[in-house]
């Protein structure tokens, strides 16, 4: 496939934060991606390329796009590119570093993402199915959707507090009836805290999330429990954790509301939390150098429930090829913006389900209106989905695909919900 031009601009996410835009033009059209970005990220993620100068408060993300329209351009265009990993191993040679920090991540992955769809079109896929073919996965899966709908943390502007507590609904038989307990659940939610502590208690974080003045861990989950019940759930949805662990690790002890602790002690309040509530996943609940403390974890409860590396993993295979050795969880949190390619994701990917790990394809706290992730989750047959709340526009841009996508797959009679097989 020959790339006649590619360009990019500078447009906005879900907080008014600048991103980059890219678009690839082929005989056959043109195709944009968006990249996102994160608020909580990890300290080995590729480096997201911002300005620092006075625009936007220093987070413009002009040098990237210039990068994409000089360096880029001049090295791609005209060029035809016989394959995902071809065009992608001209990006990460252009660019020369580990970490992206020449050219940015940024520049990269919309680069890479926008490929992918015009790569799909010259072969008259859907996007999904290019994916599936990328990756050299036939069994395309509906995710299990992980809803965040309480926030706490730097996501709710808050410090030594778990960020997010989500909704698990595996107790389904397809994806749009998950969904819908989902949103049933959340909307009920919605309702008793609007009861209990008045509206102001339902404004919405970053990921749609509510933020709640409810500081103990333990009633924010009673809470979540209750509207499952309520919800007529019971049993059907589980509760799943992303502790963001990291932002409450200072000089090796863990703070979580007013107690602190060590590893050890950690790993015995998440086994506490886990006996009490019906969680089966935990995300990052060690901090993302606490290697110690990630094996101890996943000793204590990787045999019972999912251990999801983030922060830890940044979706980089070296990492993970350092968490398997260590045996330092048992999932892999899998975002593209945290390494740069859509190539090396896939890789990532491919590599944790190759040893047994499940894999999460998940959206960042700065999201966009690109639901390239719905086809990548089910391109890869993961079959476990991290969107956020069914709320604000640019999570519900990635349900509503992945529901174009099982109506599809269900009239082709090959549709497969994530939830038989978690």
């Amino acid at each position: 496939m020959k790339i006649e031009n590619v360009k990019a601009r500078q447009v906005l996410d879900s907080r008014g934060n600048p991103t980059v835009e890219a678009e690839i033009s082929t005989s056959k059209d043109s195709f944009r991606a968006i990249v996102p970005s994160g608020a909580s990220t990890g300290k080995h993620e590729a480096l997201e390329m911002r300005d620092g100068e006075k625009a936007y408060s220093g987070k413009g993300v002009l040098k990237a796009v210039s990068n994409v329209n000089s360096f880029i351009a001049k090295e791609i265009n005209g060029k035809k590119f016989a394959s995902q990993k071809e065009l992608d191993s001209a990006l990460l040679s252009l660019d020369g570093t580990e970490n992206k920090s020449k050219l940015g991540a940024n520049a990269l992955l919309g680069v890479s993402m926008a490929f992918t769809r015009a790569l799909a079109v010259e072969n008259n896929l859907e996007l999904f199915e290019q994916i599936g073919e990328i990756s050299k996965n036939k069994n395309f899966v509906l995710p299990v959707p992980q809803l965040n709908v309480l926030n706490g943390g730097k996501h709710a502007g808050k410090e030594s507090d778990i960020q997010e507590h989500m909704l698990f609904p595996i107790g389904f038989d397809s994806f749009s009836e998950a969904l819908q307990a989902g949103t049933e659940t959340y909307h009920l939610l919605k309702k008793k805290l609007k009861a209990k502590y008045g509206a102001q208690a339902t404004l919405l974080g970053d990921e749609g999330g509510f933020v709640p003045p409810i500081g103990n861990v333990n009633d924010r989950l009673e809470l979540m429990l209750s509207a499952v019940e309520e919800a007529g759930y019971a049993g059907k949805i589980k509760i799943g954790l992303d502790c963001a662990s990291s932002e409450f690790l200072n000089n090796g002890k863990y703070s979580v509301g007013e107690k602190t602790f060590s590893s050890g002690e950690l790993v015995d309040f998440y086994a506490e939390l886990v006996d009490k509530f019906d969680i089966v996943s935990i995300e990052d609940g060690m901090g993302e150098d606490d290697w110690e403390g990630w094996s101890a974890l996943t000793k204590s409860l990787g045999e019972a429930i999912q251990i999801v590396g983030d922060d830890l993993l940044v979706t980089n295979v070296t990492r993970i090829k350092k968490a398997l050795a260590e045996k330092s969880c048992n999932s892999l949190l899998l975002k593209v913006n945290q390494i740069g390619t859509v190539t090396e994701a896939i890789d990532a990917s491919n590599l944790a389900k190759s040893n047994d790990w499940s894999v999460v394809v998940s959206h960042r706290s700065g999201e966009t209106e690109d639901a390239f992730i719905s086809d990548l989750v089910v391109g890869l047959g993961t079959g476990q989905s991290k969107f956020g709340a069914t709320a604000r526009s640019e999570r519900i841009a990635k349900y509503n695909q992945l529901l174009r996508i099982e109506e599809k797959l269900n009239e082709s009679g090959s549709c497969v919900f994530g939830g038989k097989t978690f």
